[in-house]
């Protein structure tokens, strides 16, 4: 029987995030801002949380229904089949949200999602009060967009961005879906060296060297939907030793970590032995600002200091001159900077060939792309002022984004 699932994750990665959805053959139904919702089956439950790399959670969608009013909401919620999944005696603790709708109370909203399921519970196990004490924990979340609400059942339990591999950061860490997604669009290859030079606790790199490899994320930790009645542990020992064939042992891929505190680069090669990666990177002292070009083919993939935690704003606009003077000289190395610097171009001296608007937790980023060689974006016709040309007679923004609709 064919089942509804959502994947959410960070504002930005839908693109990305739908592509793995994909990529494991299953059937993408709709994309909304910050989730992905598609079709699949049970054993589809643990394949998604141990592959997706951009995913935050993955969840069971139960249904949706509008719900402009309490009673709506509880109505709606009571209708759906929740004994499918929810024992007698198991709990379902209620989250949710609501953006854009008329129940603005998120507490009033679980006592209604609340009652609703626990009058469905009881009638169909035939009891006037459920225990919730002695069975699974299903946590429940209910969504809503617009007066519409979705009733979602969370399989994931921690947040897919916690890998396993990195139980301590350093001062300002780099979510790892965020770190993935990053390096994914840099289209990583076996034969194009990767190299972050600012590697702090080396997520950018590790991440990078799991894509390469073929690692899958979730290898190392357990999920919330392994205890479900529904869903055999020969499910989740299936999909777990498909991931592991799918590692290519000896693959002949390198990323370079670079970073000059010493302790960062202690808590890179740690957090790199417990991903499994080790051998794939190259972890050493440098300072980015006179670092020189390998001769080689490569891609530099960074998250330096945005100002906020570890350098002053003065601080941060130096470096970025001094950057954009040391990476000229990486032609034609391709190059991806994410930083929440709105004037990231002009302190860095060349404008970007792409900009993603990409979210570090709740801060505002913008991943700054360098891929067309000098010789490319100099050449007649090529240059910015035609770009920009082109753009304001198609009607496109420097983001991409058709504003004439």
């Amino acid at each position: 029987m064919k089942i509804q699932f959502a994947a959410t994750c960070l504002f930005g990665l839908e693109k990305l995030l739908g592509e793995e959805i994909d990529a494991l053959g299953l059937r993408r139904l709709e994309t909304i801002d910050g989730r992905v919702l598609f079709e699949g089956e049970e054993a589809d439950i643990p394949r998604a949380n141990i592959a997706l790399r951009c995913a935050e959670r993955v969840f069971i969608l139960m249904g949706r229904f509008p719900a402009s009013t309490f009673d709506a909401l509880y109505e709606g919620t009571r209708a759906l089949a929740w004994e499918e999944w929810i024992g007698k005696n198991d709990a379902f603790p209620i989250s949710g949200h609501s953006i854009k709708s008329a129940l603005t109370s998120i507490p009033a909203c679980q006592k209604i999602v609340n009652k609703a399921l626990a009058d469905r519970l009881g009638e169909k196990y035939g009891l006037r009060w459920l225990p919730q004490n002695s069975g699974v924990t299903y946590s429940v979340e209910f969504f809503l967009l617009k007066d519409e609400a979705m009733l979602l059942i969370d399989t994931s339990g921690a947040a897919l961005h916690k890998r396993g591999y990195r139980p301590h950061g350093n001062a300002a860490p780099l979510r790892e879906t965020l770190a993935a997604a990053i390096a994914l669009t840099a289209r990583p290859r076996e034969d194009v060296l990767i190299w972050d030079p600012f590697c702090g606790s080396g997520t950018i790199a590790i991440e990078a060297a799991m894509i390469l490899t073929g690692r899958a994320p979730g290898l190392n930790r357990s999920f919330a939907g392994e205890q479900f009645a529904r869903l055999p542990a020969a499910l989740w020992q299936e999909a777990r030793e498909t991931a592991r064939a799918g590692i290519r042992q000896g693959a002949a891929c390198e990323v370079w970590a670079s970073d000059i505190d010493d302790e960062a680069l202690d808590l890179t090669y740690e957090n790199a032995l417990r991903a499994g990666v080790e051998e794939y990177l190259n972890i050493f002292n440098a300072d980015a600002r006179t670092i020189q070009k390998p001769d080689r083919r490569g891609t530099v993939i960074c998250n330096p200091p945005y100002g906020e935690r570890l350098m002053s704003v003065e601080e941060v606009e130096a470096l970025y001159r001094a950057m954009g003077k040391t990476l000229a000289a990486f032609e034609p190395w391709q190059i991806y900077v994410l930083t929440s610097s709105e004037k990231f171009e002009g302190l860095y001296g060349r404008r970007a060939d792409k900009i993603r608007k990409l979210y570090n937790g709740m801060i505002p980023c913008y991943l700054y792309q360098f891929f067309r060689p000098a010789q490319a974006r100099q050449a007649p016709g090529r240059g910015f002022e035609a770009n920009k040309a082109y753009q304001n007679k198609k009607g496109f923004d420097r983001h991409g984004k058709n504003e004439k609709k």
